[in-house]
C-alpha cells in the first residue's frame, strides 16, 4: 500500500504558494513573509533561487492576487526596484474560490452518481460502465472480457456527500483548515 505524504504549513499564504508551485513558491512565500517589503534581488538572494525564478513566481502569485508590488526608487542606484507584498486577505480569498469550485464539481458528480447504474467487471485497471454502456457491450468487458455485474456505487455517494458537506462548513465559517498537501 502506498502512503500519500500530508504536509502542512504554517501560513496559509505559504499553503497556497505550494499548492501553486511546490518548493521553489515556498521558499519565496517564507522569504516575504519573513522579510516584508523585498525586492526581487533580495528574495533572490534569501531563498537561493536564480533571479529570473524568483520573477517568475512573483508574478505567478501577483496574477493569482496574492501579492502586490510597490514601485521605489532605490537611492544607491538611482533606478526603479519593486517592493513586494503579501496581500493581506489575498490567499483565504483564493482558497475560499478553490473551495467553492470543487463544491459546484463534487455536485455535478453526485448528480451523475444518483441518477446512474454502473456496472462493472471486478479488474481494477478496467472503468465503470453505465447501465447503457453495459448493454451495448452486452454485459462483457472491452478491455478484459469479463462479466459486468451490477456495480454498488452508495458509498461514492456517501463520500462526496460527505466532502460537499465539509467544504460548505469550511466556506460557511470562513475557516482557513488545514490544508492537506499531497
Amino acid at each position: 500500500m502506498w502512503i500519500v505524504p500530508k504536509l502542512e504549513y504554517e501560513d496559509s499564504f505559504v499553503k497556497v504558494a505550494s499548492l501553486l508551485g511546490g518548493e521553489e513558491f515556498v521558499k519565496v512565500a517564507r522569504a516575504l513573509l519573513n522579510n516584508p517589503e523585498s525586492s526581487d534581488e533580495e528574495l533572490a538572494s534569501a531563498t537561493g533561487l536564480k533571479i529570473n525564478r524568483v520573477r517568475k513566481v512573483l508574478y505567478e502569485l501577483q496574477g493569482r492576487s496574492l501579492i502586490y508590488a510597490v514601485r521605489v526608487r532605490d537611492p544607491k542606484r538611482e533606478w526603479y526596484v519593486y517592493r513586494w507584498r503579501v496581500q493581506p486577505e489575498g490567499a483565504e480569498v483564493f482558497l475560499a474560490t478553490v473551495k467553492r469550485r470543487l463544491v459546484s464539481k463534487l455536485r455535478a458528480k453526485l448528480e451523475y452518481e444518483r441518477s446512474h447504474q454502473f456496472y462493472h467487471c471486478g479488474s481494477a485497471t478496467c472503468p465503470k460502465r453505465t447501465f447503457e454502456e453495459a448493454m451495448e457491450l452486452m454485459f462483457t468487458c472491452p478491455e478484459c472480457g469479463n462479466r459486468l455485474e451490477y456495480y454498488d456505487n452508495s458509498e461514492l455517494i456517501r463520500a462526496i456527500e460527505w466532502k460537499i458537506s465539509q467544504l460548505e462548513d469550511e466556506l460557511r465559517t470562513g475557516g482557513a483548515k488545514r490544508i492537506e498537501v499531497s
